[in-house]
């Protein structure tokens, strides 16, 4: 987020109109392992094996949310005295692939932003779709550093917590490149994310909120995001302090492929190839 130059908003916005969501590919892994510490309340625990458990899990994860249509709800307000709504972002989206793999948002909802304090920038729309909903990248899992912080029971789930940071910080002025600072809740039986709480990194003169990430078990095995909140304090380098508040709801996952065409900037999504499978979370959300 950064202060708002509203020529430019339109324009950006205009843009991401007419442009298909870049195609999401799990590059392979680097040789480089994650650095891992075990910390002081990991007695008894083999924090490594679990570290390579969810990581890799946190891979498989990706690779099958390929396999599915959903759709994203996404709400960024700012607030002003007593809590009112100043501004507002609303995206609805339904997010669909080609027979190539490529991903493709087809926009079902979106007035014109009323936001007056902050611009919406090409990092918040990065994180939207990245830090703020999978929180680890899983071409990235490598540039991070994983400290155990102990374990949790939240509703009936047993959890183990991890603190994460990037082992390097990239330079903002030189790379467009994000990664999440935060912690991750991990259940000990499916051994995948189930809770993320953090934010987008690194901020530069932009600021970005704090956010925390909740997901569901759907058809029975992955944990996929369903609900994503932050309410925070942006304060910049001016002094200027803004309050803004973010809700994305991920709903209708489906298990198919649609023939998708692009005709003229607009996204046609055809008959899938085989009847979508209702979402059947086994687990209650944490």
């Amino acid at each position: 987020m950064k202060r708002i130059y509203w020529p430019t908003l339109l324009a950006f916005i205009t843009a991401l109109l007419f442009v298909p969501a870049r195609a999401q590919q799990v590059a392979p892994a680097a040789k480089v392992a994650p650095t891992v510490a075990a910390g002081n309340n990991a007695a008894g625990v083999d924090v490594e094996r679990i570290v390579r458990a969810f990581t890799a899990k946190e891979t498989e994860f990706r690779q099958a949310l390929n396999q599915y249509s959903f759709k994203r709800d996404a709400v960024i307000q700012t607030l002003g005295m007593g809590g009112q709504i100043s501004g507002e972002y609303h995206r609805v989206s339904r997010f669909i692939f080609a027979e190539d793999g490529a991903r493709y948002e087809k926009i079902l909802l979106f007035p014109l932003p009323s936001m007056k304090d902050l611009s919406i920038t090409p990092e918040d729309i990065e994180d939207l779709g990245g830090v703020q909903t999978f929180a680890l990248e899983a071409n990235k899992i490598n540039q991070y550093k994983f400290a155990y912080a102990g374990q949790e029971r939240i509703d009936e789930l047993d959890l183990h917590v991890f603190d994460i940071e990037p082992k390097v910080l990239p330079d903002p002025k030189k790379s467009k490149e994000r990664l999440f600072k935060g912690r991750v809740w991990v259940d000990m039986q499916d051994l995948q994310i189930v809770k993320v709480r953090g934010k987008g990194v690194p901020e530069g003169k932009q600021r970005f909120p704090t956010f925390e990430t909740y997901r569901e078990q759907i058809d029975g095995k992955f944990w996929f995001p369903t609900y994503t909140y932050a309410d925070d304090e942006l304060v910049f380098d001016s002094g200027q302090v803004i309050r803004m508040r973010v809700l994305i709801k991920f709903s209708d996952f489906e298990r198919a492929r649609a023939k998708v065409r692009v005709i003229e900037g607009d996204i046609v999504d055809e008959q899938p190839t085989q009847p979508p499978a209702k979402p059947t979370p086994d687990k209650p959300k944490p």
